[in-house]
């Protein structure tokens, strides 16, 4: 890719990865001091721009400077959540000098360009864009203040800077950019900046893949398409014209759909995923192939090394020994947040990633009765610790987050943590020895916070879906929770999930952990070297190249 001299590269290419890629993300998570991402589409795109450094593949990442990031997660005085907005400063990005304006709501909108050098965090060159300049009045300034901003149309204008304001850097740049990745449809405004430059829909579909996250139809981004004409999102094309190429006929807008048009080739996150994908596009006409690559994440960034070596080596009485040292650093911020004391001796199961009402945080508190047992055993001790970051206007989840924060007044061996980011994730996935993962079949796309898990020595204890089937081995490197008829209605799905979860718990889990140490180890250790090498990022950054952008 041919960029000014200071924007390069620091490494000269391999061949494999020669063509060049720009990848296009509303959220990167890098590094805990760059707070730029809200959860799991955040924590793959960092990883993939690590592995893609690594490999020394032609790649740039495309993304949004959030000067308040998503929010900070902090307390009310009763211990329940609340949400933080601060400003947040980053002496470690560059400004580029790069300015530039863009339309938005018949508005020009100046538009400044920050730069993350590769040997900062071992990524490959990022740019951060910002509206938050003088020049611009506060309603354009506040584009980038808030990840997904709950204002439709605001929301909108952050798709616009993405897609349009990215493009038009490249072009500032001069970057001669061969493939145009949307990570989720969020840039698809992108595609219009390049059929107004090539006047082609054939051009555009030579330049563009997709790859989609979201394994429900109603999940999936719509806007209402004169909104989207208002504000500037098809770079000035006639609303005739926009019908024409995209297809849609009627005024809902259906961001992914019309990926799905413009992409000369798609991907889901899983195998399932990709199954799940073509059975909810192929009705649509114009579609073009969707395939998978699963999701991955960086071994080198997320796995202790300690345990890890232990692992290969096969020194089970190491890898029990590095394990409780983890478990104690854990506990320590467990202590520190809540004032209760964890035992590393105890079975410890977390619960973290993004609160969403499918993702189920509080399964296991549906049957009060044996959650009542589990947490009062003495023979079998447990401790649970739930973290996660709900949407802060989701009611809904945040309700569901302070009720679990106030069940975990009542006992000594439950907590609730606040701040789950890329440090407390990290550290979550070292002192857990099993994690749990309890999506309703077959809404997870992917859940990668179980192959980091994983490389850390912590069991998952999963439902069966997205990167799971590809993975699990019942007893072997997990615990399987089976599939229930999805037809039958969900509060008849939830129970079954939930009285399987204890029996395998109380019949499977505790049992080998605490009578069969020498067994647990083995499991711990399987998982470990299970996981890796192919839910390293490094093939599935290879695999992008091989199966996508070379397509």
């Amino acid at each position: 890719m041919s960029l000014p001299k200071e924007f390069q590269h620091s490494y000269e290419f391999d061949p494999k990865y020669s063509k060049s890629v720009a990848y296009f993300s509303m959220e990167f998570a890098i590094d805990q001091a760059l707070k730029t991402y809200s959860g799991g589409l955040g924590f793959l795109a960092g990883s993939h721009m690590r592995s893609a450094y690594d490999l020394k593949q032609n790649v740039i990442g495309i993304s949004i400077l959030w000067k308040y990031g998503y929010y900070d997660q902090i307390r009310k005085g009763d211990q329940s959540m609340d949400v933080l907005f601060q400003e947040k400063i980053y002496r470690f990005l560059e400004d580029t000098n790069i300015k530039f304006s863009i339309t938005i709501n018949n508005h020009p909108v100046v538009v400044k360009a920050y730069y993350l050098k590769p040997e900062t965090f071992g990524t490959v060159p990022i740019f951060f864009l910002s509206t938050d300049v003088p020049e611009n009045d506060y309603l354009a300034q506040s584009t980038t203040h808030k990840l997904y901003d709950s204002d439709p149309a605001a929301k909108i204008a952050q798709t616009i800077l993405l897609g349009v304001g990215g493009a038009k850097l490249l072009d500032e740049l001069k970057a001669d950019v061969e493939i145009y990745h949307l990570n989720e449809a969020h840039a698809l405004s992108a595609a219009f900046h390049l059929y107004k430059k090539f006047k082609s829909v054939e051009e555009v579909k030579k330049r563009l893949v997709f790859t989609t996250h979201t394994p429900e139809e109603a999940g999936n981004e719509k806007h209402d398409i004169r909104l989207l004409d208002k504000m500037g999102f098809f770079c000035g094309t006639p609303m005739v014209e926009v019908r024409k190429i995209s297809g849609i006929k009627d005024d809902v807008f259906d961001h992914t759909v019309v990926a799905l048009r413009f992409a000369n080739i798609a991907n889901g996150v899983s195998r399932m995923h990709g199954e799940v994908a073509n059975q909810m596009w192929s009705k649509y006409e114009g579609i073009c192939k969707i395939i998978s690559i699963t999701n991955a994440q960086n071994k080198k960034y997320w796995a202790d090394k300690q345990l890890s070596k232990a692992a290969e080596n096969n020194e089970l009485e190491l890898i029990k020994n590095r394990k409780c040292e983890m478990k104690g650093e854990l506990f320590s911020v467990v202590a520190d947040q809540t004032g209760q004391l964890f035992n590393t001796e105890t079975l410890t199961i977390v619960w973290a990633r993004r609160f969403a009402a499918y993702k189920r945080a509080d399964l296991l508190t549906y049957d009060e009765e044996r959650f009542e047992k589990l947490l009062s055993s003495t023979k079998y001790p447990v401790q649970i610790i739930w973290a996660g970051k709900p949407y802060p206007m989701d009611y809904n989840a945040i309700s569901m987050f302070n009720k679990l924060v106030h069940l975990s007044k009542k006992y000594d061996n439950i907590a609730v943590l606040v701040g789950y980011e890329l440090k407390l994730s990290k550290l979550l996935k070292d002192g857990s020895d099993i994690w749990l993962n309890t999506p309703r079949i077959p809404r997870e796309a992917s859940g990668t916070s179980g192959m980091t898990a994983a490389m850390n020595g912590s069991v998952n204890f999963s439902t069966y879906d997205g990167w799971i089937p590809e993975f699990a081995r019942h007893e072997v490197n997990s615990f399987l929770i089976p599939p229930v008829d999805q037809k039958l209605p969900v509060h008849q799905q939830d129970q079954l999930d939930v009285q399987n979860l204890y029996d395998i718990l109380e019949e499977e889990i505790l049992p080998t952990y605490y009578d069969k140490p020498e067994k647990w180890n083995e499991i711990v250790r399987n998982s470990m070297l299970d996981v890796s090498p192919y839910f390293d990022a490094a093939r599935m950054a290879y695999q992008y190249y091989e199966k996508i952008y070379n397509y």
